[in-house]
């Protein structure tokens, strides 16, 4: 299937998709700030650039795009055009995740994934039930965690 926009119009949409401050993660920010932690952002002098630090807990949180990130989710769809191209690119994305988390954990940090899926779209979890399990990482003491939308949503008619 050809794509429907045209070559400026797709450069105009990519170029405005941006690494940082997503809604996804400005929800996610603005309610563990309601709940009362305090953390950097982008904290570049560690591996992958977190987008949340939490020194105190020694924690880090990565808000990551379902598409971008490949999370296997109904809100990722492999594109019909150009599959090589961006198979290549989400498993280059996956795999520099594994690495940076990898040299992460060497340093001694824990890690916490919040995937778009829970924030966004049908299958989203409440912001304070997202917000509480963040917090409950936090202040455990578990090395990794995940927290991802509710699947199989149900879709309302």
């Amino acid at each position: 299937m050809a794509d429907v926009l045209t070559p400026e119009q797709r450069r105009l949409n990519m170029s405005r998709i941006r690494g940082r401050d997503t809604k996804p993660e400005l929800v996610l920010r603005k309610s563990l700030h309601a709940a009362g932690f305090r953390y950097r952002l982008h904290a570049r002098e560690l591996p992958g650039r977190p987008d949340m630090v939490f020194p105190r807990f020694r924690a880090a949180i990565f808000v990551h795009g379902c598409f971008w990130h490949g999370h296997d989710c109904p809100m990722f769809k492999m594109p019909g055009t150009r599959q090589e191209f961006w198979s290549a690119k989400i498993s280059g994305n996956r795999a520099r995740d594994q690495r940076k988390a990898a040299q992460l954990e060497a340093a001694g940090w824990r890690i916490l994934t919040v995937w778009e899926c829970s924030v966004k779209g049908p299958a989203r979890r409440p912001k304070d039930d997202v917000a509480a399990s963040c917090a409950d990482f936090l202040r455990g003491d578990e090395q990794h965690g995940e927290i991802a939308g509710r699947w199989p949503a149900k879709l309302v008619e």
